[in-house]
């Protein structure tokens, strides 16, 4: 059972608040999530988009590890216990009073773009990319906040007032929801160029505002992406005027060199057909020195192991986080035990995972299989049996 001691509350947002809390069995000191929705279910808890996600993109050193997930069930609520880092991007830059040098620039553009290669080949976008959801710790950035993560296969259209409006890009502004996940290469082009300048490119106060931003420093965009964008829009009238636009060079701190501007425009081209990949952007001659590191880590290496029990209300569970939440975590080294052929089983959904010898006699899964067919989740969930003491 894991309690912890509420620290300070650290933020807030529209569906979540984080909170600074120190472990009371390990000492720990870690950032917990706690969403302010409440879940009817176990079934919905998994089915988190975010929760999956981050099963499913541990083993990448640049994206924000999960801990734990405290799921009360009588009141629904649910928090997401993760690793604790120093500050967020725009933490970092928005006292600074001398530019960000152009080494630390590259450093931190570097692993963010790796983060998002790792997330985009795992069929995932983030849609969120900012400096608030980039988290800093001795110079280790991590993506973090997957909480309007998409599937990149999922069907479209998707939500249209999705990311932050100063990074939201042009076919998210200017269509019904279709776009993809070159959308957060555009997001990663003006964070790029927020700690390079030390300010956001694109300060629009509302939608149109924010478009006529954009074509003020990049340009009215060509008439064959203007209709298409039009054939996917019904809220939006296209009488933008064409104009050339100032560029991107006269914005931009003395020492940005040319390099560094053509990958702008590269993150910051208007048809997301045209637009960069993470993988082409790690390729550019921006990040020559880092050409030799490895790209990311493989996700082969999924263990099973965890175990995560959601019980009935217990008076002794610390009143600091939701009542009624008792945690057993079993870690487990390789696989459960299984034969090859009983692992494949679990693989393909057919078959619940067996237990370890030591839970056998308490706990009896309500949940007839937690794996859903061809997805491979990292925690099996046990509802309404008693961890043990």
């Amino acid at each position: 059972m894991n309690q912890y001691y509420i620290l300070v509350k650290i933020g807030e947002g529209t569906f979540s608040e984080v909170l600074k809390a120190k472990s009371m069995i390990t000492g720990q000191v870690v950032a917990i999530k706690c969403m302010k929705n409440r879940f009817d279910s176990v079934d919905q808890v998994k089915n988190l988009k975010e929760i999956q996600a981050l099963h499913q993109l541990q083993q990448h050193p640049n994206i924000v590890k999960l801990h734990e997930v405290l799921y009360d069930e009588p009141s629904g609520r649910l928090a997401l216990v993760c690793e604790l880092m120093e500050m967020n991007l725009y933490d970092c830059i928005k006292n600074r009073n001398s530019y960000m040098s152009m080494a630390k620039v590259k450093k931190y553009m570097h692993q963010v773009l790796k983060a998002l290669d790792y997330m985009h080949k795992r069929n995932f976008f983030h849609r969120d990319i900012k400096p608030e959801n980039i988290l800093i710790k001795n110079d280790n950035v991590k993506v973090a906040d997957l909480g309007s993560c998409k599937g990149i296969h999922s069907t479209h259209p998707y939500t249209e007032y999705i990311s932050t409006r100063w990074y939201r890009a042009p076919e998210c502004l200017m269509t019904d929801g279709y776009y993809d996940q070159k959308m957060d290469l555009w997001g990663v082009g003006c964070v790029m160029f927020e700690i390079i300048a030390l300010q956001p490119l694109f300060q629009g106060e509302n939608e149109l505002d924010q478009i006529n931003k954009i074509f003020k420093i990049l340009g009215t965009p060509e008439h064959e992406l203007l209709n298409r964008f039009k054939s996917q829009a019904s809220h939006m009238e296209f009488n933008f005027k064409p104009q050339k636009g100032i560029g991107l060079e006269r914005l931009v701190s003395p020492h940005a060199g040319p390099d560094c501007i053509d990958l702008l425009y590269k993150l910051l081209q208007l048809d997301p057909i045209k637009r960069i990949s993470a993988e082409e952007a790690l390729r550019h001659e921006f990040f020559e020195e880092f050409w030799d590191a490895p790209m990311s880590q493989s996700s082969d290496s999924t263990q099973f192991g965890k175990v995560l029990t959601i019980v009935k209300p217990n008076k002794r569970v610390n009143k600091g986080i939701y009542p009624g939440t008792i945690k057993l975590e079993v870690k487990l080294e390789g696989k459960l035990n299984q034969s090859d052929d009983e692992n494949e089983k679990v693989r393909d959904g057919s078959l619940n995972p067996r237990l370890p010898p030591i839970l056998k006699p308490h706990v009896k899964p309500k949940v007839k299989n937690p794996y859903v067919k061809k997805k491979l989740y990292d925690d099996y969930i046990i509802v309404g049996k008693k961890a043990l003491n």
